[in-house]
């Protein structure tokens, strides 16, 4: 007779060394845990309190809408208040990542966000969603229509950035490792069009990184990064050089996703040979590695991460 399922509190045990979309975010870590167990209550408290703080809500409605539980307890939470845009917007994310991972038709998701972004226009969560929908499965209008409809709800929305570079290096893979590529220009632009003490400065550095996926998977480049001619020319050099002084001086360390941006730049400076640079973020991203950028291309990137860190810190 086989063993009785797990029951459905029971959390799930996450090894220090694995990686966790929550990343640092202890708030959203405790939230995700109870909603595990059925308890929205948390969940809903949680978004409350992150407000108009775009981007940590994005963070931590994308990171609940992952959890395969979260659309069943979403659903629950709108029996309770069926005029909460939080649960429908929760709601919309899960659906998005279900659509996804193949378990969600794709037109329902689409629908689902398109009815929370009408409970709150202001809201670039919703859009968000579509985004990731769209940079996967839609139409490059669609993807770009549905950008500026982030963009214009929140001007420099880091994942929305994130999603468009990853998605812009895919384009014209055939032109090699073209300085003048699209996705290059794209990430400048944000980059001078960003606040001053806005982390889409670092995003020049996120647009080689991905096209350096882009072209390695297609056959153009070494499938050693490190052995890539791509991160020790000029160009890359300047970016490099310019999103490591940003972050010298950056004085806002509680932005939701700063740990996903050096996890880019040590790769970066990794593969630059910048040891000492490379150390130092090292030091600050502690166990907090990102699955991008060490596993491009079609690496694991744990042990990537790991062989990295040790190699310049000298520790096994």
């Amino acid at each position: 007779m086989p063993p009785p399922p797990p029951p459905l509190g029971r959390g799930r045990r996450r090894a220090a060394q694995s990686f966790d979309e929550a990343l640092d975010d202890a708030e959203l870590v405790a939230a995700r845990a109870a909603l595990a167990q059925g308890r929205w209550q948390q969940t809903r408290s949680l978004l409350v309190h992150t407000g108009d703080d775009w981007d940590r809500r994005g963070h931590r409605v994308t990171v609940l809408a992952g959890e395969s539980y979260c659309a069943a307890w979403a659903r629950e939470w709108l029996l309770a208040e069926p005029e909460s845009a939080d649960a429908r917007v929760l709601l919309a994310l899960a659906q998005v990542r279900r659509a996804l991972r193949g378990k969600e038709k794709p037109v329902r998701a689409r629908e689902a966000c398109h009815g929370a972004a009408g409970l709150a226009p202001a809201d670039p969560t919703p859009w968000l969603g579509l985004l990731l929908l769209e940079c996967a499965q839609g139409a490059g209008g669609d993807v770009v229509r549905v950008f500026e409809q982030v963009r214009t709800r929140h001007a420099d929305h880091h994942h929305a950035h994130h999603l468009m570079v990853a998605w812009l290096a895919e384009r014209r893979v055939g032109a090699g490792r073209d300085p003048l590529h699209e996705v290059y220009d794209f990430a400048n632009w944000a980059a001078e069009q960003a606040p001053a003490d806005s982390p889409l400065a670092v995003l020049p550095v996120i647009a080689h990184a991905e096209r350096y996926r882009a072209l390695a998977a297609a056959g153009h480049e070494p499938a050693d990064p490190a052995a890539s001619g791509h991160w020790v020319g000029r160009r890359a050099r300047q970016v490099m050089k310019a999103a490591f002084d940003w972050w010298l001086e950056w004085e806002h360390e509680d932005h939701p996703r700063r740990l996903i941006d050096l996890n880019f730049l040590a790769h970066a400076k990794v593969c630059e040979g910048r040891g000492a640079e490379a150390a130092a973020l090292f030091h600050r991203i502690g166990d907090h590695a990102t699955p991008a950028p060490w596993s491009y291309p079609g690496r694991d990137p744990l042990t990537a991460f790991r062989t990295a860190r040790a190699t310049i810190l000298g520790a096994g």
